[in-house]
């Protein structure tokens, strides 16, 4: 009896430190829906990217979404035909159009709590989830008519139910499930194929000669699908889609200039931690050191996981030396949920070394904790209050709606045209009602725009023609540059009546008459 009794009592306390941090990880998880739920119901404008994808889903049949898409897109299918039924289904609104992109974001958050749980220390758990909750760019993309919120689903769905099994023998009912689900979700989701050759691939590597036979028999029939599904979307979608010379024009810059280009794979890395995974200013040094520590831990640990959670990394960034699939921004948010599970260990490992507040690695791991938590977190909290705006096309011409007179005419902007052209039909807008503009004020890149005088002449020239007492003008996407050559030249050419402003978009409302 007097040998159990301090057993107990550590029982006891495991427990209440258990119980604390399962707490801590579930108030994260219901603040992370929370902050999605806010910026769902907050109901932006479509921003230029979401409208050009939104046109292609509203004025294209399913079939037709198979076809290589205008506007320089590129979206899964299965992805688009989901977005086609919810406009089918809940009206062509954003509402609908961020539905999908919603519910994965907040069923991402969930599975990766139990990911966490299972790959992760006790007290890594909350700073795992919390960081996903808070993160900027997977927090912004759960509500984004853009398929990067599936992309971070499907990635952590996959690891849950690929990694469990090893390179242990699969049932029948196994093989057919994972292989059937595996074929889908390559359709839903574009980097599926990276998850799934990394984890595949540590396993059949750590296996013994005996094991990888076994594996080769077992699993063909799985791998099979897989292959015959990526083939069948290569063929139908992707191969159409790398003919558009403008976006694949646009990826060069995100290859290495040769597999062995060693400068690309550092910038490469380190940009991963400042974007997709959102660690602003200097956190994303502080982030590769966390990282580091991280793999670290995990080595110590259990070097096999180190090599599984990795894989998909690893796997992505030889597509990105064979020129395959680019290693930047949002196309490879699919692996920041691995990423924050080593950020979290790393500090986790540094907390746990020592029992003594003061030693210097407790220290360095409260320190590690608070820049890397703390910012995001503020940040998130910042948003329930103010949620995100880009470019509020929809109030701007709402108001213009409300405030247009029957002889009125309409000008748009050249730049906000194609967010024009989605939002005119639900507003009652037809084609004889409104001109599209041809010119561009100012040229250059969007953070060294310089006013065009060439633009502005011509810009002249259509407002000149258009021979109209009272004419709206409504700016979308356009630069601070941009907007202040449009006042000057207005300035020269009639009185202004009206303006109202919302962020990334603006109306004016001018007399022309001599």
């Amino acid at each position: 009896m007097s040998h159990s009794q301090p057993e107990t009592t550590l029982d006891l306390q495991s427990r209440k430190q258990e119980h604390l941090f399962r707490t801590i990880a579930i108030v994260g998880i219901v603040f992370g829906i929370l902050v999605r739920l806010v910026q769902y119901l907050s109901r932006r404008s479509l921003w230029e990217d979401e409208a050009n994808l939104a046109l292609n889903i509203v004025n294209r049949s399913y079939l037709e979404l198979l076809k290589p898409l205008d506007y320089n897109q590129a979206a899964p299918p299965l992805f688009l035909w989901i977005e086609k039924a919810a406009v089918q289904i809940f009206g062509n609104n954003e509402y609908a159009l961020r539905l999908f992109p919603f519910i994965c974001g907040i069923a991402a958050l969930v599975l990766f709590y139990q990911l966490a749980r299972r790959y992760t220390s006790l007290i890594a758990v909350p700073i795992a989830v919390i960081l996903f909750a808070c993160l900027k760019y997977i927090l912004y993309y759960d509500n984004e008519l853009k398929q990067y919120s599936s992309d971070i689903l499907i990635s952590v769905l996959l690891c849950l139910l690929l990694i469990p099994p090893g390179h242990h023998r699969l049932s029948k009912q196994q093989v057919i499930g994972l292989g059937l689900l595996g074929a889908v979700c390559i359709w839903l989701s574009h980097p599926t194929i990276f998850v799934m050759a990394g984890i595949e691939i540590s396993y059949f590597l750590m296996a013994t000669n005996s094991q990888r036979r076994m594996i080769l028999i077992n699993r063909l029939p799985l791998y099979l699908m897989w292959l015959l599904s990526f083939i069948g979307l290569y063929s139908l979608t992707i191969q159409g889609t790398l003919e558009n010379q403008t976006l694949t024009e646009s990826w060069v810059d995100r290859y290495p200039r040769s597999p062995f280009d060693l400068v690309w794979l550092v910038d490469a890395l380190g940009r991963f931690f400042y974007n997709p995974l959102g660690f602003l200013s200097v956190t994303d040094g502080i982030a590769i050191v966390a990282f580091a520590i991280g793999c670290i831990a995990y080595f110590r640990r259990d070097r096999r996981l180190l090599l599984i959670l990795s894989a998909p990394i690893i796997t992505t960034l030889l597509a990105a030396c064979l020129k395959q699939y680019p290693f930047r921004e949002r196309l490879v948010i699919f692996l920041t949920p691995l990423a924050i599970l080593i950020i979290a260990e790393g500090i986790a490992f540094l907390l746990t070394r020592s029992n003594q507040w003061h030693k210097p690695s407790f220290l360095f791991g409260m320190f590690l904790l608070a820049a890397l938590v703390i910012p995001p977190f503020l940040r998130a909290s910042h948003l329930i209050a103010h949620p995100t705006r880009i470019e509020e096309i929809r109030p701007v011409l709402a108001y213009v709606k409300s405030q247009q007179q029957p002889q009125d005419k309409l000008y748009i902007y050249q730049a906000g045209i194609n967010q024009f052209i989605y939002y005119a039909p639900t507003l009652g807008y037809v084609p004889e009602q409104y001109i599209l503009g041809d010119s561009l004020l100012a040229d250059g890149t969007s953070k060294k725009k310089q006013v065009s005088k060439s633009g502005v002449k011509q810009f002249k020239q259509e407002v000149k023609h258009l021979k109209a007492p009272r004419l709206w003008f409504v700016l979308c996407r356009a630069s601070e540059v941009e907007e202040q050559a449009f006042v000057s030249t207005m300035a020269s050419l009639g009185q202004q009546l009206d303006h109202f402003q919302r962020p990334g978009a603006a109306a004016y409302l001018y007399d022309l008459k001599p």
